[in-house]
């Protein structure tokens, strides 16, 4: 039977990094935002390449989320599934997916705007996806009775085995040395998205040095880092260490 583990992350937020790092296992198959087909449907955001997406995606809800809860694709023993809080806009939710272990890849918000401002001129605080992610998690703590693992993203780049395997033993799957590496270039499972968001990771061969100070940002881009803050710190007062 299939183990299928959801990370749910933010954007700009090392989450196709570790998608990379999971897709690196032998026993591994991934999923590359599922959802985000749905999502640019539903809502109409004017993101980058969303025509091309939604056409080369499911998009009903429920079709997808059937899709998920099933086994692995390709018949491997571990199915990660990399999803974004941002994009559960319809009818669907974590609640869907009682027999899925969940995790939770954090980043602090000013990171993630000043990422963002390099790709798209305007967000919105819902774009980082941090309310609806702490939402999820207290959710699944609620239903496991004990806080489900969270990580966040500055850990991992400081101490990738260490926090790689604290992260599989909570997950309970086994760790691999494998996690630590990947090819250089695009991969097969990226969504078609990659052209546009991709090119760091795709010039990657594993993750990166861990970041300096916090960056600073136009004000446009702080307030929406600020009003994410609290909801950040609540996670990762949770997050995972060794």
């Amino acid at each position: 039977m299939t183990i299928r583990i959801a990370m749910w992350s933010g954007p700009r937020n090392i989450s196709t990094a570790m998608m990379r790092s999971f897709g690196a296992r032998p026993d591994t198959y991934v999923s590359d935002e599922p959802f985000y087909g749905a999502y640019l449907k539903e809502t109409g955001d004017p993101q980058p390449m969303a025509d091309a997406v939604i056409a080369d995606m499911d998009c009903d809800w429920e079709s997808v989320a059937e899709a998920m809860r099933c086994e692995s694709p390709d018949g491997s023993p571990i199915w990660y599934q990399k999803h974004m809080p941002h994009h559960m806009e319809g009818p669907v939710d974590i609640r869907d997916f009682p027999e899925t272990r969940h995790a939770f890849l954090i980043r602090d918000p000013r990171r993630v705007a000043a990422s963002y401002a390099n790709k798209r001129t305007s967000i919105r605080p819902e774009h980082l996806g941090v309310t609806r992610q702490r939402l999820y998690f207290e959710m699944e703590a609620d239903r496991l009775g004990y806080a489900p693992p969270v990580v966040d993203t500055s850990d991992i780049l400081d101490n990738p085995g260490g926090l790689l395997s604290k992260l599989c033993e909570k997950l309970g799957i086994e760790w691999d040395p494998a996690m630590l590496s990947w090819t250089k270039g695009p991969h097969p499972e990226d969504g078609i998205w990659g052209a546009h968001w991709y090119d760091k990771v795709n010039a990657s061969t594993g993750f990166g040095s861990p970041p300096g100070g916090l960056p600073d940002l136009a004000p446009e881009f702080e307030a929406v880092a600020e009003a994410c803050r609290s909801d950040y710190e609540a996670l990762a007062a949770h997050r995972l260490n060794v």
